[in-house]
């Protein structure tokens, strides 16, 4: 008979490689859309990417809470006391996504490197992202090499989307 307590701990493990995959994948995908967004209509100043950076935190922000009390609200379940934060607090990967693109913006605003084209850094640095959370989430379900560099390249198509729609919308 399993040990309920090692049954748990699997659950736990799984739960949490599925949050770091969702909140990943969806943090990463949302950095490539604001930025997208943000400099569609081409202000390349500092400030405008200090603008840029505090704009996506926000969202992100934003977008956790929205997703982490949509999960809240929907269990039927009985709720403990401490349950809402609990289910706030497991959305740190979508915030833990976006935070090397806000430094990319940010550093740009703040002059560590030019403000001009700092998008196209961040579109190669969230596919790139995309594309490692594939891989090792794919590897840590004990996937194959190559089919876990399939799913990587499958992930990172979600970010060239993005990139690819903005090219065609502007």
């Amino acid at each position: 008979m399993a040990d309920p307590q090692v049954a748990a701990s699997r659950a736990d493990r799984h739960d949490t490689r599925e949050a770091v995959l969702f909140g990943g994948v969806y943090g990463s995908v949302l950095a490539c859309s604001m930025v997208a967004a943000l400099t569609q209509y081409g202000h390349t100043s500092r400030d405008s990417r200090r603008y840029d950076a505090a704009w996506l935190l926000v969202t992100a922000l934003a977008s956790a809470l929205a997703h982490g009390y949509a999960h809240y609200i929907a269990e039927r379940a009985p709720h403990r006391r401490w349950d809402a934060v609990r289910v706030l607090v497991d959305e740190w990967p979508l915030i833990a996504a976006v935070v090397p693109t806000v430094a990319l913006l940010a550093g740009a605003g703040w002059g560590w490197w030019p403000a001009n084209g700092v998008e196209y850094a961040a579109f190669v640095l969230n596919i790139a992202l995309l594309f490692t959370l594939g891989v090792v989430t794919a590897r840590w379900s004990h996937r194959a090499w190559a089919a876990a560099i399939g799913i990587g390249v499958v992930d990172a198509m979600l970010g060239v989307v993005v990139v690819v729609a903005n090219a065609v919308i502007k």
